[in-house]
């Protein structure tokens, strides 16, 4: 999972993201200062 968090005008929001890319392309097209995050469970099977 992908997560833009954004700050603007003194308010927070975060918007969550299933791929790398759809996530790339938002943050690329959102204003404001913003910061790109990858979350990663360490309980998920994919990553055993």
């Amino acid at each position: 999972m992908w997560v833009i968090t954004l700050y603007l005008n003194e308010n927070l929001k975060m918007y969550e993201f299933n791929t790398e890319e759809e996530a790339k392309e938002a943050f690329r097209n959102i204003k404001g200062d913003k910061i790109l995050s990858e979350i990663v469970y360490y309980n998920d099977p994919c990553l055993v």
